[in-house]
């Protein structure tokens, strides 16, 4: 998986402001520039890291789709998370200077390096690289007490409809359709991060589909009903 370096400019890179502080001087960014030097490609199905691996580094998703996964103890993976472009993985690492989980990619990715000691060196001297490296853990925290909240206390159609829209909302902020997405995970995996039952992924998909919420032809899921989905979350809110 080692590739050769190539030289990667984030004052470049169109998902800059996704992954990188705004506001930076030019001074700043320039300095930003020397913190990444390789991407990697990872081809669909290969893992990025491993659990019980060293930690090195942060990848910033330049291309492509992640998931997270543990190993239960039955022998299954535990899907914990889904990571797209823009966002950085491999922070699970940083708490014991290993990884605690797998991350494989769900098609052909690419990721940029980030060697944690040049980042930690680096946010010494730059305070909002700090600041924003500080923003990128805790939205990991919220994301996984939100994960904890949805299997402790939602219905399946809760579930399902938080996690739709939580997706299509990431997407929408880097510039895709607000109510079009491929998925690229199968049912199977959207079953093990919500703790549902594979069957139970399906029926939902096809209620929500006979509702005239969704439009569902296999991966390809169109939002018809907005509204109607953000009621479903919010009945639960309520």
């Amino acid at each position: 998986m080692d590739l050769p370096a190539m030289k990667v400019a984030c004052s470049n890179c169109n998902l800059r402001e996704l992954c990188m502080p705004v506001g930076l001087s030019p001074q700043d960014l320039a300095h930003i520039d020397t913190l990444v030097s390789t991407r990697r490609k990872v081809k669909r199905g290969a893992t990025l890291f491993r659990s019980g691996e060293a930690f090195d580094a942060l990848f910033a998703i330049r291309s492509g789709f992640f998931k997270t996964c543990l190993n239960a103890e039955d022998g299954r993976d535990q899907v914990t998370g889904f990571q797209m472009a823009g966002e950085i993985i491999g922070l699970d690492g940083i708490v014991n200077d290993r990884h605690s989980c797998d991350a494989v990619a769900l098609e052909d990715a690419e990721v940029c390096v980030m060697p944690f000691a040049r980042i930690a060196e680096m946010a010494r001297e730059i305070a909002p690289l700090q600041q924003h490296l500080h923003r990128v853990m805790s939205r990991e925290i919220v994301r996984e007490h939100g994960v904890m909240l949805l299997l402790g206390s939602m219905r399946a159609e809760e579930r399902l409809a938080v996690f739709l829209l939580n997706l299509v909302q990431r997407l929408h902020a880097r510039g895709f359709s607000s109510s079009e997405l491929v998925l690229r995970m199968t049912r199977e995996e959207i079953g093990s991060y919500l703790g549902m039952k594979l069957e139970t992924v399906s029926r939902t998909f096809s209620r929500f589909a006979d509702d005239g919420i969704l439009d569902v032809r296999q991966r390809q899921v169109r939002i018809l009903d907005l509204a109607a989905l953000q009621r479903i979350v919010n009945q639960q809110a309520g």
